[in-house]
Protein backbone atom coordinates (compact mmCIF):
# COMPACT_ATOMS: atom_id res chain seq x y z
CA UNK A 1 0.00 0.00 0.00
CA UNK A 2 1.34 3.43 -0.97
CA UNK A 3 0.89 6.01 1.79
CA UNK A 4 2.65 8.81 -0.11
CA UNK A 5 0.98 11.88 -1.60
CA UNK A 6 1.20 12.74 -5.27
CA UNK A 7 3.80 15.30 -6.48
CA UNK A 8 0.95 17.77 -7.06
CA UNK A 9 -0.29 17.31 -3.49
CA UNK A 10 3.19 17.72 -2.05
CA UNK A 11 3.62 20.88 -4.09
CA UNK A 12 0.34 22.14 -2.65
CA UNK A 13 1.57 21.36 0.89
CA UNK A 14 4.58 23.61 0.30
CA UNK A 15 2.31 26.29 -1.16
CA UNK A 16 0.24 26.24 2.04
CA UNK A 17 3.36 26.50 4.19
CA UNK A 18 4.60 29.47 2.16
CA UNK A 19 1.19 31.13 2.44
CA UNK A 20 1.16 30.75 6.24
CA UNK A 21 4.72 32.02 6.60
CA UNK A 22 3.75 35.07 4.55
CA UNK A 23 0.38 35.82 6.14
CA UNK A 24 0.65 34.89 9.84
CA UNK A 25 3.00 37.08 11.90
CA UNK A 26 4.77 35.47 14.89
CA UNK A 27 2.62 35.61 18.01
CA UNK A 28 -0.72 35.30 16.19
CA UNK A 29 -0.71 31.51 16.06
CA UNK A 30 -3.86 29.95 17.48
CA UNK A 31 -4.47 27.03 19.80
CA UNK A 32 -6.75 24.01 19.65
CA UNK A 33 -9.31 24.17 16.85
CA UNK A 34 -8.22 27.66 15.79
CA UNK A 35 -9.87 29.26 18.83
CA UNK A 36 -8.86 32.86 19.42
CA UNK A 37 -9.16 34.98 22.54
CA UNK A 38 -9.31 38.71 21.76
CA UNK A 39 -11.45 40.66 19.31
CA UNK A 40 -8.32 41.70 17.40
CA UNK A 41 -7.36 38.04 16.99
CA UNK A 42 -10.88 37.25 15.85
CA UNK A 43 -10.81 39.97 13.20
CA UNK A 44 -7.43 38.71 11.97
CA UNK A 45 -8.83 35.16 11.80
CA UNK A 46 -11.83 36.35 9.76
CA UNK A 47 -9.46 38.14 7.41
CA UNK A 48 -7.56 34.87 6.96
CA UNK A 49 -10.84 33.11 6.16
CA UNK A 50 -11.48 35.60 3.38
CA UNK A 51 -8.00 35.03 1.96
CA UNK A 52 -8.51 31.27 1.98
CA UNK A 53 -11.87 31.73 0.26
CA UNK A 54 -10.36 34.01 -2.39
CA UNK A 55 -7.86 31.25 -3.27
CA UNK A 56 -10.69 28.71 -3.48
CA UNK A 57 -9.20 26.72 -0.63
CA UNK A 58 -12.19 26.70 1.73
CA UNK A 59 -14.33 24.69 -0.68
CA UNK A 60 -11.68 22.76 -2.60
CA UNK A 61 -13.00 19.40 -1.39
CA UNK A 62 -16.48 20.11 -2.77
CA UNK A 63 -17.70 18.64 -6.07
CA UNK A 64 -17.16 20.92 -9.06
CA UNK A 65 -20.90 21.26 -9.53
CA UNK A 66 -21.01 23.21 -6.27
CA UNK A 67 -17.99 25.38 -7.03
CA UNK A 68 -15.34 23.05 -5.58
CA UNK A 69 -12.33 21.32 -7.07
CA UNK A 70 -12.96 17.66 -6.12
CA UNK A 71 -9.65 17.96 -4.25
CA UNK A 72 -10.48 16.24 -0.98
CA UNK A 73 -6.94 15.20 -0.09
CA UNK A 74 -5.66 18.72 -0.73
CA UNK A 75 -8.28 19.93 1.72
CA UNK A 76 -6.90 17.46 4.27
CA UNK A 77 -3.39 18.79 3.64
CA UNK A 78 -4.64 22.35 4.12
CA UNK A 79 -6.24 21.47 7.47
CA UNK A 80 -3.16 19.61 8.64
CA UNK A 81 -0.72 22.38 7.76
CA UNK A 82 -2.93 25.21 9.03
CA UNK A 83 -3.38 23.54 12.39
CA UNK A 84 0.19 22.30 12.72
CA UNK A 85 1.50 25.82 12.14
CA UNK A 86 -1.21 27.46 14.24
CA UNK A 87 -2.77 29.49 11.42
CA UNK A 88 -6.34 30.72 12.02
CA UNK A 89 -9.04 31.06 9.40
CA UNK A 90 -10.49 27.62 8.67
CA UNK A 91 -14.29 27.53 9.01
CA UNK A 92 -14.77 24.09 10.49
CA UNK A 93 -18.49 24.36 11.24
CA UNK A 94 -19.68 25.53 7.84
CA UNK A 95 -17.08 24.03 5.52
CA UNK A 96 -16.20 20.90 7.47
CA UNK A 97 -19.59 19.81 8.80
CA UNK A 98 -22.64 21.57 7.37
CA UNK A 99 -21.59 21.66 3.71
CA UNK A 100 -21.14 17.86 3.37
CA UNK A 101 -24.50 17.34 5.11
CA UNK A 102 -26.23 19.80 2.77
CA UNK A 103 -24.74 18.17 -0.30
CA UNK A 104 -25.99 14.77 0.87
CA UNK A 105 -29.45 15.70 2.16
CA UNK A 106 -30.24 19.32 1.28
CA UNK A 107 -32.64 20.42 -1.43
CA UNK A 108 -31.28 22.14 -4.53
CA UNK A 109 -32.76 25.40 -3.25
CA UNK A 110 -30.93 24.99 0.08
CA UNK A 111 -27.64 24.24 -1.65
CA UNK A 112 -27.95 27.30 -3.88
CA UNK A 113 -28.94 29.45 -0.91
CA UNK A 114 -26.35 28.40 1.68
CA UNK A 115 -23.27 26.91 0.00
CA UNK A 116 -22.04 30.13 -1.70
CA UNK A 117 -21.92 31.99 1.63
CA UNK A 118 -19.87 29.18 3.18
CA UNK A 119 -17.45 29.04 0.24
CA UNK A 120 -16.91 32.82 0.26
CA UNK A 121 -16.39 33.00 4.02
CA UNK A 122 -19.18 35.58 4.30
CA UNK A 123 -21.45 33.47 6.53
CA UNK A 124 -20.20 31.86 9.73
CA UNK A 125 -22.02 28.79 11.08
CA UNK A 126 -22.07 27.22 14.52
CA UNK A 127 -23.26 23.80 15.70
CA UNK A 128 -26.25 23.56 18.05
CA UNK A 129 -26.25 19.96 19.28
CA UNK A 130 -25.18 19.40 22.90
CA UNK A 131 -27.45 20.26 25.80
CA UNK A 132 -26.94 20.32 29.60
CA UNK A 133 -28.55 16.87 29.77
CA UNK A 134 -27.62 15.49 26.36
CA UNK A 135 -24.01 15.29 25.22
CA UNK A 136 -22.73 11.88 24.25
CA UNK A 137 -26.30 10.62 24.64
CA UNK A 138 -27.41 13.10 22.01
CA UNK A 139 -30.73 11.35 21.14
CA UNK A 140 -31.89 12.40 24.65
CA UNK A 141 -31.93 16.08 23.66
CA UNK A 142 -35.03 17.97 24.75
CA UNK A 143 -35.01 21.18 22.69
CA UNK A 144 -38.44 21.09 21.06
CA UNK A 145 -39.64 22.23 17.66
CA UNK A 146 -43.41 22.35 17.19
CA UNK A 147 -45.06 22.96 13.83
CA UNK A 148 -47.16 26.12 13.53
CA UNK A 149 -48.44 26.96 10.03
CA UNK A 150 -45.33 27.41 7.85
CA UNK A 151 -42.89 27.50 10.76
CA UNK A 152 -41.27 25.42 13.45
CA UNK A 153 -41.39 27.07 16.89
CA UNK A 154 -38.30 26.21 18.94
CA UNK A 155 -37.90 26.21 22.72
CA UNK A 156 -34.91 24.88 24.63
CA UNK A 157 -31.25 25.30 25.49
CA UNK A 158 -27.96 24.31 23.84
CA UNK A 159 -24.50 24.32 25.40
CA UNK A 160 -20.86 24.29 24.23
CA UNK A 161 -21.81 26.08 21.03
CA UNK A 162 -18.48 27.13 19.50
CA UNK A 163 -18.26 30.72 18.24
CA UNK A 164 -21.97 31.35 18.82
CA UNK A 165 -21.16 34.95 19.76
CA UNK A 166 -19.77 35.50 16.25
CA UNK A 167 -21.96 33.19 14.17
CA UNK A 168 -24.55 34.29 11.64
CA UNK A 169 -26.40 30.95 11.47
CA UNK A 170 -26.65 27.69 13.41
CA UNK A 171 -27.34 24.12 12.29
CA UNK A 172 -29.56 22.84 15.07
CA UNK A 173 -30.82 19.46 16.25
CA UNK A 174 -34.34 19.56 17.72
CA UNK A 175 -36.89 17.04 18.93
CA UNK A 176 -39.95 17.03 16.69
CA UNK A 177 -41.40 13.75 17.99
CA UNK A 178 -40.68 13.39 21.74
CA UNK A 179 -42.40 9.99 21.89
CA UNK A 180 -40.41 8.33 19.11
CA UNK A 181 -38.64 5.02 19.79
CA UNK A 182 -35.77 4.74 19.38
CA UNK A 183 -35.24 8.34 20.41
CA UNK A 184 -33.07 9.37 17.48
CA UNK A 185 -36.02 8.81 15.12
CA UNK A 186 -37.75 11.89 16.50
CA UNK A 187 -34.96 14.37 15.76
CA UNK A 188 -34.92 16.96 12.97
CA UNK A 189 -32.12 19.09 11.51
CA UNK A 190 -32.90 22.81 11.17
CA UNK A 191 -30.98 25.85 9.93
CA UNK A 192 -31.50 28.87 12.17
CA UNK A 193 -30.71 32.50 11.43
CA UNK A 194 -29.18 33.95 14.61
CA UNK A 195 -30.89 37.29 13.93
CA UNK A 196 -34.23 35.61 14.67
CA UNK A 197 -36.01 37.05 17.76
CA UNK A 198 -35.98 34.88 20.88
CA UNK A 199 -32.32 33.76 20.79
CA UNK A 200 -30.11 34.59 23.78
CA UNK A 201 -26.37 33.83 23.81
CA UNK A 202 -24.50 33.49 27.13
CA UNK A 203 -20.68 33.06 27.07
CA UNK A 204 -18.96 30.11 28.75
CA UNK A 205 -15.35 30.33 29.96
CA UNK A 206 -13.48 27.05 30.31
CA UNK A 207 -10.90 26.16 32.96
CA UNK A 208 -8.24 26.83 30.29
CA UNK A 209 -9.68 30.36 30.00
CA UNK A 210 -10.98 29.68 26.52
CA UNK A 211 -13.84 31.95 25.49
CA UNK A 212 -14.99 30.25 22.32
CA UNK A 213 -18.05 28.50 23.79
CA UNK A 214 -21.53 29.70 24.70
CA UNK A 215 -24.90 28.58 25.97
CA UNK A 216 -27.72 29.43 23.59
CA UNK A 217 -31.33 29.77 24.73
CA UNK A 218 -34.28 29.50 22.33
CA UNK A 219 -37.55 31.12 23.44
CA UNK A 220 -40.37 30.69 20.89
CA UNK A 221 -37.94 31.03 18.00
CA UNK A 222 -39.73 30.74 14.67
CA UNK A 223 -37.90 28.97 11.84
CA UNK A 224 -39.44 28.52 8.37
CA UNK A 225 -40.12 24.92 7.36
CA UNK A 226 -38.02 25.49 4.25
CA UNK A 227 -34.99 25.45 6.60
CA UNK A 228 -35.54 21.77 7.44
CA UNK A 229 -32.68 19.67 6.02
CA UNK A 230 -33.75 16.16 5.08
CA UNK A 231 -37.00 14.70 6.33
CA UNK A 232 -38.79 15.64 9.51
CA UNK A 233 -37.88 13.21 12.33
CA UNK A 234 -34.99 11.88 10.22
CA UNK A 235 -32.42 14.51 11.09
CA UNK A 236 -30.16 11.95 12.74
CA UNK A 237 -29.07 10.73 9.29
CA UNK A 238 -28.10 14.28 8.36
CA UNK A 239 -26.26 14.77 11.64
CA UNK A 240 -24.23 11.60 11.19
CA UNK A 241 -22.85 12.92 7.89
CA UNK A 242 -21.68 16.06 9.67
CA UNK A 243 -20.38 14.10 12.67
CA UNK A 244 -18.34 11.80 10.44
CA UNK A 245 -16.43 14.79 9.10
CA UNK A 246 -16.05 16.24 12.61
CA UNK A 247 -14.71 13.03 14.15
CA UNK A 248 -12.29 12.23 11.33
CA UNK A 249 -10.60 15.64 11.23
CA UNK A 250 -6.81 15.72 10.92
CA UNK A 251 -6.69 19.02 12.83
CA UNK A 252 -6.48 17.59 16.36
CA UNK A 253 -3.67 15.27 15.32
CA UNK A 254 -1.73 18.11 13.69
CA UNK A 255 -2.01 20.17 16.86
CA UNK A 256 -0.78 17.31 19.02
CA UNK A 257 2.08 16.53 16.62
CA UNK A 258 3.14 20.16 16.82
CA UNK A 259 3.38 19.82 20.59
CA UNK A 260 5.39 16.58 20.26
CA UNK A 261 7.91 18.34 18.02
CA UNK A 262 8.13 21.21 20.49
CA UNK A 263 8.70 18.77 23.33
CA UNK A 264 11.47 17.07 21.38
CA UNK A 265 13.17 20.41 20.86
CA UNK A 266 12.70 21.28 24.54
CA UNK A 267 14.25 17.97 25.59
CA UNK A 268 17.37 18.64 23.51
CA UNK A 269 18.11 21.96 25.20
CA UNK A 270 19.89 22.45 28.57
CA UNK A 271 17.50 23.63 31.26
CA UNK A 272 18.30 26.34 33.84
CA UNK A 273 19.74 23.68 36.13
CA UNK A 274 22.02 22.46 33.31
CA UNK A 275 20.20 19.15 32.80
CA UNK A 276 19.41 18.07 29.23
CA UNK A 277 16.16 16.05 29.48
CA UNK A 278 16.90 14.03 26.34
CA UNK A 279 19.86 12.37 28.04
CA UNK A 280 17.37 10.48 30.22
CA UNK A 281 16.51 7.14 28.51
CA UNK A 282 12.95 7.27 29.87
CA UNK A 283 12.40 10.70 28.33
CA UNK A 284 13.71 9.48 24.96
CA UNK A 285 11.46 6.41 25.14
CA UNK A 286 8.38 8.46 25.99
CA UNK A 287 9.02 10.90 23.16
CA UNK A 288 9.59 8.05 20.71
CA UNK A 289 6.28 6.49 21.80
CA UNK A 290 4.50 9.81 21.21
CA UNK A 291 6.05 10.20 17.78
CA UNK A 292 4.92 6.71 16.76
CA UNK A 293 1.44 7.34 18.16
CA UNK A 294 1.25 10.53 16.12
CA UNK A 295 2.12 8.72 12.90
CA UNK A 296 -0.52 6.06 13.57
CA UNK A 297 -3.09 8.79 14.23
CA UNK A 298 -2.28 10.41 10.90
CA UNK A 299 -2.73 7.13 9.02
CA UNK A 300 -6.13 6.51 10.65
CA UNK A 301 -7.26 10.03 9.75
CA UNK A 302 -5.90 9.74 6.20
CA UNK A 303 -7.86 6.51 5.73
CA UNK A 304 -11.12 8.23 6.66
CA UNK A 305 -10.29 11.17 4.39
CA UNK A 306 -9.60 8.77 1.52
CA UNK A 307 -12.94 7.02 2.09
CA UNK A 308 -14.75 10.36 2.06
CA UNK A 309 -12.92 11.31 -1.15
CA UNK A 310 -14.32 8.09 -2.71
CA UNK A 311 -17.86 9.12 -1.78
CA UNK A 312 -18.07 6.59 1.05
CA UNK A 313 -19.53 7.32 4.49
CA UNK A 314 -17.13 6.08 7.20
CA UNK A 315 -18.77 5.15 10.49
CA UNK A 316 -16.64 3.04 12.81
CA UNK A 317 -13.53 4.11 10.87
CA UNK A 318 -14.26 7.72 11.82
CA UNK A 319 -14.72 6.63 15.42
CA UNK A 320 -11.32 4.92 15.31
CA UNK A 321 -9.65 8.09 14.05
CA UNK A 322 -11.48 10.18 16.62
CA UNK A 323 -10.69 7.83 19.54
CA UNK A 324 -7.01 7.39 18.74
CA UNK A 325 -6.53 11.07 17.91
CA UNK A 326 -8.12 12.53 21.04
CA UNK A 327 -6.34 10.10 23.35
CA UNK A 328 -3.10 10.98 21.56
CA UNK A 329 -3.78 14.63 22.49
CA UNK A 330 -4.07 13.65 26.15
CA UNK A 331 -0.96 11.46 26.07
CA UNK A 332 1.04 14.38 24.66
CA UNK A 333 -0.17 16.73 27.39
CA UNK A 334 0.43 14.25 30.22
CA UNK A 335 3.88 13.23 28.97
CA UNK A 336 4.79 16.87 28.39
CA UNK A 337 3.94 17.74 31.98
CA UNK A 338 6.08 14.85 33.21
CA UNK A 339 9.07 15.85 31.08
CA UNK A 340 8.87 19.57 31.90
CA UNK A 341 8.21 19.02 35.60
CA UNK A 342 7.43 22.21 37.53
CA UNK A 343 8.19 24.31 34.44
CA UNK A 344 5.21 22.67 32.79
CA UNK A 345 2.88 24.23 35.36
CA UNK A 346 3.75 27.78 34.32
CA UNK A 347 1.42 29.86 32.16
CA UNK A 348 2.75 31.66 29.12
CA UNK A 349 2.94 35.04 30.86
CA UNK A 350 5.51 33.78 33.38
CA UNK A 351 9.10 34.89 32.71
CA UNK A 352 10.26 31.31 33.41
CA UNK A 353 7.79 29.65 31.03
CA UNK A 354 8.71 27.95 27.79
CA UNK A 355 6.28 29.81 25.55
CA UNK A 356 6.73 27.36 22.68
CA UNK A 357 5.40 24.35 24.61
CA UNK A 358 2.58 26.10 26.53
CA UNK A 359 2.12 22.81 28.33
CA UNK A 360 0.08 24.11 31.28
CA UNK A 361 -2.66 25.31 28.95
CA UNK A 362 -2.42 22.24 26.73
CA UNK A 363 -2.92 19.95 29.72
CA UNK A 364 -6.10 21.81 30.66
CA UNK A 365 -7.41 21.77 27.10
CA UNK A 366 -6.68 18.05 26.75
CA UNK A 367 -9.15 17.16 29.53
CA UNK A 368 -12.06 17.75 27.18
CA UNK A 369 -10.45 16.00 24.21
CA UNK A 370 -12.05 12.65 25.04
CA UNK A 371 -15.45 14.26 25.71
CA UNK A 372 -16.14 16.61 22.81
CA UNK A 373 -17.64 15.15 19.61
CA UNK A 374 -18.58 11.97 21.49
CA UNK A 375 -16.74 10.46 24.43
CA UNK A 376 -14.14 7.72 24.08
CA UNK A 377 -16.70 5.28 25.49
CA UNK A 378 -19.16 6.20 22.72
CA UNK A 379 -16.46 5.75 20.08
CA UNK A 380 -15.50 2.34 21.48
CA UNK A 381 -19.13 1.25 21.40
CA UNK A 382 -19.38 2.32 17.74
CA UNK A 383 -16.22 0.39 16.87
CA UNK A 384 -17.42 -2.70 18.75
CA UNK A 385 -20.95 -2.82 17.32
CA UNK A 386 -20.50 -1.45 13.78
CA UNK A 387 -16.91 -2.42 13.14
CA UNK A 388 -16.64 -5.76 14.92
CA UNK A 389 -20.30 -6.77 14.85
CA UNK A 390 -20.43 -7.34 18.60
CA UNK A 391 -23.85 -7.41 20.33
CA UNK A 392 -25.10 -4.52 22.42
CA UNK A 393 -24.60 -5.23 26.13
Amino acid sequence: MDFSFSPDEEQFRQEVRDFIAREVPPGLETGVGGFVESEDEWQFARGMTKKLAAKGWLSMAWPKEYGGQDAHMKSVILSEEMNYLGAPGLDFGGVGMLAPALMAHGTEEQKKRFLPGIASGDVLWCQGWSEPGAGSDLPSLTTRAVEDCDDFVINGQKVWTSHAQHANWCFLLVKTDPDAEPKHRGISFLLVDFKTPGITISPLITMADERAFSEVFYDNVRVPKENLVGEKNRGWRVAMIAAGFERSGIYRIALARRNVDRLIQYAKEPQPDGIVPARDPLVRQNLADLYIEGEISRILAYRVAWQQAQGLQPEWEASMARLFGCEFQQHVAHTGMEIMGLYGLLRENSKWANTECKMARQSLLAVGATIAAGTSEVQRNAIAMRGLGLPRG
